[in-house]
């Protein structure tokens, strides 16, 4: 089998070393970096860095770049776009792509969530600002002011999205105070919920009683305007929500008025096998937020919604100078056609295969994988300190990730405990790059089970 990954220099090289120097001399703290090497190029699965290394990517820009680096038809309708403007503001003088990848996206996520009711589009920027867009929306729509999220939850930086997110550090501490009207509920972690550890019936029905509980007595649900919720969980442990659960949550927002805000920022365009999460698992909200997957790596973000709600902003409401952007519509539409087409999605289905056989594996073998879980190949591997306690250990996923970036495969952590790796790979690889990712992974997980 041809390697793809090719290292020429110990992992950082030397002038990714001199970088994160200058790095360090002129750029602000708080940006982090899960790898201290520096980009040159990418294309496919592959990124080459300055030192001339070329490594495995299984992190796609965190869930980005789902159709690989670089795709030559995105580059392409980018640079034809380019060639004509690059920006006038939709606010100020709009322009028919705008219009174009809405009714693409009403009409392909119509189809995804099972929706009987026509969808309007608001495009965006970023993740964190569907986010804001979206909660704007359900206030005006319902006239209330209460917000429900949920344990685990990581919704962006800004502030409403950033007092949504769960973790506190390093996300929301130092920065209070935070957006006044939010409250958490308990999430169904199958894994480690309460006192009935991996009895999803039980804990589905814990879960759903506290939440009950939380808006009917704590809120009220007349003054409950939305309940935000990701459909698999991305920056706390791609933990994917049980059915029951998430159809129970529908419909208890449908009986009170509530809004139901999916956030497919991590979950959507193809990451778990459909254009949604919210496909497979059979739940059709009120407003989605896309973001990530969406563009290819452009900045770009939506929400795509019920249509009545949708119109409930004022005009002037919502908007942006940015939003919107021509340059990244041209590569969202491309997106858009390439997520549609049939032999893309069968792929994207064996990768998922592929992975889950490999990964589940795992958990049977090794001592330290407490738990493996997702959606198609949206897989996460918990990594325990020992499977009795299912102690979280940071430490150990740290050395696996480290070890794995020092062989050439670049993967993430994530979770509430950092203790969970995430597998985000580009949907568009070859059996022989994902097989010599794996293997790297599973060898690094070997290597420290032992020792």
């Amino acid at each position: 089998m041809t390697k793809s990954i090719s290292l020429k220099t110990s992992i950082p090289g030397p002038k990714s070393v001199a970088l994160m120097a200058r790095r360090k001399s002129s750029v602000a703290l708080g940006p982090f970096h899960s790898t201290p090497i520096f980009a040159e190029r990418a294309e496919g699965a592959r990124v080459w860095d300055v030192d001339g290394n070329c490594l495995l990517d299984f992190s796609c820009g965190i869930g980005v770049t789902n159709i690989g680096h670089a795709p030559k038809r995105v580059v392409d309708a980018i640079s034809k776009q380019a060639e004509k403007f690059l920006h006038t503001s939709f606010n100020i003088i709009p322009y028919e792509s705008y219009i174009e990848l809405s009714e693409k996206l009403n009409t392909v996520i119509q189809k995804s969530i099972h929706a009987t009711f026509p969808l309007k589009t608001f495009l965006a920027n970023s993740g964190a600002e569907a986010v804001e867009n979206a909660i704007k929306i359900a206030r005006a729509y319902t006239h209330r002011s209460s917000v429900v999220c949920f344990d685990h939850a990581f919704h962006g930086r800004t502030y409403m999205a950033m007092s949504l997110t769960a973790k506190a550090k390093p996300y929301k501490y130092g920065f209070g105070p935070l957006a006044s009207e939010v409250y958490r509920a308990p999430f169904p972690y199958l894994y480690r919920y309460g006192n009935h550890p991996e009895n999803e019936d039980l804990i589905v029905e814990d879960c759903f009683q506290k939440f009950e509980d939380l808006v009917n007595n704590q809120i009220g649900s007349a003054s409950t305007a939305a309940v935000i919720i990701e459909p698999v969980l991305g920056e706390g442990g791609f933990l994917p929500v049980p059915k029951k659960f998430f159809k129970r949550i529908q419909e208890f927002c449908n009986q009170n008025g509530i809004v139901l805000i999916a956030d497919e920022i991590q979950s959507g365009f193809g990451r778990t096998g459909t254009i949604t999460a919210c496909e497979q698992l059979g739940v059709t909200p009120d407003l989605c937020v896309f973001a990530k997957g969406l563009a290819a790596g452009m900045p770009l973000s939506a929400v795509v919604g019920k249509a009545e709600i949708m119109d409930a902003a004022q005009e002037g409401g919502i908007g942006g100078t940015y939003g919107g952007n021509p340059v990244a519509i041209a590569a969202a539409l491309e997106v858009l056609k390439t997520m549609q087409d049939p032999n893309f999605l069968a792929h994207v289905h064996k990768v998922g295969t592929d992975i889950i056989a490999r990964t589940a594996a795992w958990e049977k073998e090794f001592p330290i994988v407490g738990n493996v879980r997702g959606l198609g190949p949206m897989q996460g591997i918990e990594i325990v300190k020992s499977k009795r306690t299912k102690e979280p250990s940071k430490e150990l996923t740290g050395k696996i990730l480290r070890t794995c970036l020092e062989k050439g495969l670049v993967a993430l952590s994530c979770g509430t405990y950092g203790n969970v790796i995430r597998l985000l790979v580009p949907l568009i690889l070859s059996q022989e790059e994902l097989t010599e990712g794996l293997d790297l992974l599973e060898e690094s997980i070997q290597t420290h089970s032992l020792g």
